[in-house]
């Protein structure tokens, strides 16, 4: 597989587009995590490459990893994939990131405006598809086309943080950055949840993974097993 980044000009999220085997015309391929403002370049990247986009992913609800995915499911005719427990979140974004008064939603609603767009431009998918620890085959593995990606429940910034492990790349959404950790402050995040995760199954991951965190550089597992504060 090959994972190729396109960065979202709203927060940085790292939207990824996994190829599968070496990426020739006509491949399948998963977008994960589409942000705001990624869809041109994704819709743009595909088509020059010739590949048959199978499903959107989303690491997590949030509406900076999941803005454009009404776009992108619509543009290729396929559905969003989604924890099970986040996908509540999809229809009502800014409300699930809490509405105090110089808060997270504030700061989106300026971010977002800044692309000429408003909360009331935001459209959840129509196809949304979930899924929760068992994956679509019991075993924790999600499919689409000829793609197969491991899913790992990563709860503790949101309730169905999911971790996507695609031949040798961790996409990691907003549970692991490089030298830091998500948020658990905003609603429906724990402390304690993200606490254990991070003991119980990001300490536990291979340390020859790759890692695509939500926002921010790549690194590396065996750089955070070995610099990461968090996974002390």
């Amino acid at each position: 597989m090959q994972v190729h980044l396109v960065v979202a000009p709203v927060f940085g999220t790292n939207c990824c587009v996994v190829v599968g085997g070496a990426g020739e015309e006509g491949a399948d391929a998963l977008v994960v995590d589409a942000g705001a403002g990624v869809a041109p370049a994704v819709t743009s990247l595909v088509a020059e490459r010739g590949w048959r986009v199978r499903a959107v992913l989303a690491t997590h609800g949030h509406v900076d990893h999941t803005w454009d995915a009404a776009a992108l499911c619509e543009r290729f005719a396929v559905p969003l994939r989604i924890h099970a427990a986040d996908a509540y979140r999809l229809t009502d974004p800014f409300g699930t990131l809490g509405l105090r008064a110089g808060g997270v939603s504030d700061a989106l609603r300026a971010a977002v405006a800044g692309l000429g767009l408003s909360a009331d431009d935001y459209r959840a998918p129509a196809d949304v598809v979930p899924f929760d620890a068992a994956g679509d085959d019991g075993a924790g593995t999600l499919e689409a086309g000829a793609l197969r990606l491991r899913v790992i429940p990563a709860p503790g910034h949101t309730e169905g943080s999911t971790l996507y492990v695609a031949d040798g790349v961790l996409l990691a959404g907003d549970v692991l950055f490089a030298g830091s950790i998500g948020r658990t402050d905003l609603p429906g995040g724990d402390d304690a949840v993200m606490r254990a995760t991070l003991r119980d199954v990001v300490s536990r991951l291979d340390p020859e993974l790759a890692v695509v965190p939500g926002h921010g550089p790549t690194t590396t597992m065996e750089r955070e097993l070995g610099t990461n504060p968090y996974l002390g």
